[in-house]
């Protein structure tokens, strides 16, 4: 069997048609099924957020080889943006890595080559990959196949990081920009304000950026905001971060709870 019929990645080649790709979150289910629930809801892809919950590898592991087996691409957010992170996540089977925080060129560089085997990185071959089912390839085709289908996501979630975006994106191997919101916002000193003009110009730029160099700009910490995500679509971003499990998980609770108080006797 060769590599190609075992090893894609369904969200590089939506983005490749310039499709728009859906996003959940898992921040809080442990176990396998999360995979095949957002499946069969329809997402894209789901990443793990080991940067915003007390997941272990292991478990981020589980769930990125179920979810290659239902045939969506995991991706997973690190804690922190370090090779020991980093090859760990890949080599439990995500397909791609978001780097958080991403400030300048020479960070986004150092993700690039923890996430990438040579010659476009410094990872480390392991063999016996669960992306490739546990079945043995050469290594210089193993390599080359996954370093085509491994995503590297950086995050802009600062000031510093908007005055330096187009040599960010500039990295050879970066593949997608994720605008963190919230966090943008707070650094700006302006949490919550997600109306400010301010905003609009930030994802103007950086799709601007994206489009410039054919990479993608991603939308995310807008679940509250489906109009603005519409909106930034429309301008360009073809990723977008739905939403975290909990919160999906919460409103359906909170919606059939309201429903039962509102009977009336």
């Amino acid at each position: 069997m060769a590599i190609r019929d075992i090893l894609c990645n369904s969200v590089k080649e939506k983005l490749a048609r310039d499709e728009v790709v859906a996003s959940m979150t898992v921040r809080l289910v442990r176990t396998v099924e999360i995979a095949r629930i957002a499946h069969t809801a329809g997402f894209d892809t789901l990443y793990v957020d080991l940067e915003h919950s007390s997941f272990s590898l292991e478990t981020c592991s589980q769930i990125c080889m179920a979810a290659l087996d239902v045939g969506i691409a995991p991706l997973v957010r690190v804690p922190a943006n370090a090779p020991e992170y980093i090859s760990r996540v890949l080599d439990g089977g995500a397909l791609g890595v978001i780097a958080p925080h991403i400030r300048s060129a020479e960070e986004a560089r150092a993700v690039v080559r923890a996430a990438k085997f040579p010659p476009l990185g410094e990872r480390s071959s392991p063999g016996g990959l669960p992306h490739l089912r546990f079945r043995s390839f050469p290594a210089a085709e193993a390599d080359a196949a996954l370093n085509d289908a491994t995503m590297v996501v950086v995050q802009f979630e600062s000031a510093a990081a908007l005055a330096r975006a187009d040599e960010i994106v500039a990295v050879d191997g970066v593949d997608m920009v994720l605008v963190g919101v919230n966090d943008l916002l707070a650094d700006w000193g302006m949490p919550g304000e997600y109306d400010h003009p301010r905003l609009r110009e930030t994802y103007a730029q950086t799709i601007a950026a994206c489009r410039k160099r054919g990479k993608h700009c991603g939308v995310g910490g807008l679940a509250t905001r489906p109009d603005l995500v519409a909106e930034f679509v429309k301008m360009g971003a073809r990723y977008v971060s739905t939403g975290t499990d909990l919160a999906f998980l919460i409103s359906a609770c909170t919606a059939r709870a309201k429903q039962v108080q509102e009977i009336k006797l």
